[in-house]
Parts: C-alpha cells; sequence; structure tokens
C-alpha cells in the first residue's frame, strides 16, 4: 500500500530544482521514506531536500537538471510505501489507509460494511462505508460517530446519526 506524502508544485530556479509540500508529520523526514514514486507507481523519484523557504521545501529531484523539465513535474504527488513510513506512536493514532478495508460494525456487533474511503473536504473528517448493499454513506468522522477504532482487530464501530444508514435504527 502506498500513501501520499507530498506533492512537487513547481520548478525553483534554472537548475532543476523544484518546489515540494511535504504532508508528513515531521515535513523534513519526506527524504527518507523513498524512493518515492508517482500516483501510478511507474516513476521513481529520490528526493534530497536542499532547503525550506517559507512555506516549502527546496528539493532535487534524481535525473532531473533544468527547469523545463522540473516544471514538467508540476502537481504530481509523491508517495511512498506503508512499510516504509513510522509505527504511529501510540495505540489511538493510525495512517488513515490503515482504516481502508477495515470491518465496519455497529454497536450491536453486527456488520455493517466496510470502511471503504475517508475524506477531508474541509469542514472535518468524514469516513465512506461500503454497505452490502453497495449503497456507500458518508459519516462524520468524529468520536461520537465512530467510537472504535481497531486497526489491529481488523474493524472500526460505528454509531451513526439516526438516518444515515438506510434500515438501520440508529
Amino acid at each position: 500500500m502506498r500513501i501520499c506524502v507530498g506533492q512537487i508544485f513547481g520548478a525553483h530556479g534554472v537548475r532543476g530544482l523544484v518546489k515540494l509540500a511535504s504532508f508528513t508529520e515531521d515535513p523534513e523526514a519526506i527524504a527518507e521514506y523513498g524512493p518515492l514514486t508517482d500516483e501510478s507507481g511507474e516513476r521513481v523519484f529520490a528526493v534530497t531536500l536542499s532547503g525550506f523557504q517559507k512555506t516549502h521545501w527546496i528539493a532535487q529531484i534524481g535525473g532531473i537538471e533544468d527547469r523545463e523539465t522540473a516544471q514538467a513535474l508540476n502537481g504530481t504527488r509523491l508517495y511512498a510505501e506503508r512499510e516504509h513510513l513510522p509505527p504511529p506512536d501510540d495505540e489511538d493514532e493510525f495512517y488513515n489507509a490503515d482504516l481502508i478495508g477495515l470491518r465496519a460494525e455497529g454497536p450491536d456487533g453486527a456488520v455493517i460494511g466496510t470502511v471503504s474511503a475517508l475524506y477531508n473536504f474541509g469542514a472535518g473528517d468524514i469516513i465512506e462505508v461500503t454497505l452490502e448493499s453497495g449503497a456507500r454513506p458518508l459519516l462524520p468522522f468524529d468520536r461520537a460517530t465512530v467510537p472504535v477504532v481497531d486497526v489491529a482487530g481488523g474493524r472500526v464501530v460505528i454509531d451513526p446519526p439516526e438516518g444515515w444508514i438506510e434500515g438501520r435504527p440508529a
């Protein structure tokens, strides 16, 4: 499994450097999780950080030596293999990617479905659950709605607000 850890958002100068946003907890650690790939996993990038400038890193990408080639990478998201990332510091922390595929259970233990995605469109985290019917309701990803996240046990407990999951009493 690969996790998005950063994004290139343009060239810096004329010698092939790029502007890089890091999405890692320790932003400087992005260079340690390599080799990084693009979303398809086909292109591999060796990243060397060369400095920080206001809101982003300046980085050298292996094999990129001119501005035009660097600018062509604009918008490229960088992914690391999950096993290259450090484990969470405590049991209440997890990578969102670790939740995909977990069994979703109701408070009574009945299987509701499977976690299919997590989103954040700016107003808070949202969890998507694929039900047996194929429906994919979006639910708030907060302690009230998802009181239990048990990655080791392969499950989350969903206590949805009334009416969010059709056919299930709240």
